[in-house]
């Protein structure tokens, strides 16, 4: 993605950005991972209420031991408002700068927020995996769009999240008798990889260890703690 696009992305019309999401719909794939995974990652923003200034993380992990191996980290400013359901022209910029840094992509990326299960299809995980042409997950605390049947009390029991009779999503018990999150597809993946991949990153925790780690390395960034920068771990 060119920097032309990324201003843009900052700075484009919010009605325009819903028709640009529409078009995008037409380019989603949910077609399963070729082979299994083997380094996935999890990518999150954070910043100050009222601030137009974000902080991105992306930490790359071993799926099979959840081993962190690389960490990016990121700021940026944009001038795009904040609105829901066109989160990703706020946050796209940022995550590409920490995404360029990474000296190896990870065979999948998840970020919190949503894939599919959007109203217009086209979450954070789903625009994003578009535009860097990467295969990518959502995982979100809150529903966005759509319903699902009741959900068993066990960690593993899910529920497919429907949309219009559409399938979006999955609710999916993380801790036994917590609250469920929202984990989607966002591009070139399927539901089942989702619910695979998503599992094997769970450890005591409600959130996946991927995003658990962003968001802490994200808010570090925000809090100048640490630096701006790639390392390896």
């Amino acid at each position: 993605m060119n920097t032309n696009k990324l201003e843009y992305y900052k700075s484009i019309d919010p009605q325009r950005a819903k028709e640009l999401q529409q078009e995008l719909r037409k380019k989603i794939s949910l077609q399963p991972l070729p082979e299994t995974p083997k380094y996935v990652a999890g990518g999150d923003i954070s910043f100050d209420r009222g601030s137009d200034e974000l902080h991105a993380a992306i930490i790359i992990l071993e799926l099979d031991t959840l081993t962190p191996i690389a960490r990016s980290l990121a700021s940026d400013q944009t001038s795009f408002p904040y609105i829901p359901g066109l989160l990703a022209f706020r946050e796209i910029p940022v995550l590409l700068k920490a995404w360029n840094q990474l000296k190896q992509k990870p065979d999948v990326l998840l970020l919190d927020g949503h894939g599919v299960a959007h109203p217009r299809r086209m979450g954070i995980a789903t625009h994003f995996g578009i535009d860097v042409d990467h295969p990518t997950i959502g995982c979100a605390k809150n529903i966005l769009t759509g319903r699902h049947a009741k959900l068993g009390i066990q960690k593993g029991d899910k529920a497919y999240l429907v949309d219009d009779e559409e399938k979006v999503g999955i609710a999916l018990r993380s801790r036994t008798n917590v609250n469920p999150i929202y984990v989607s597809p966002g591009h070139q993946c399927s539901f089942g990889d989702v619910y695979k991949i998503v599992m094997q990153s769970l450890t005591k925790y409600k959130l996946p260890k991927t995003t658990r780690l962003a968001h802490q390395w994200a808010n570090k960034l925000r809090k100048g703690e640490v630096e701006e920068g790639y390392e390896d771990l």
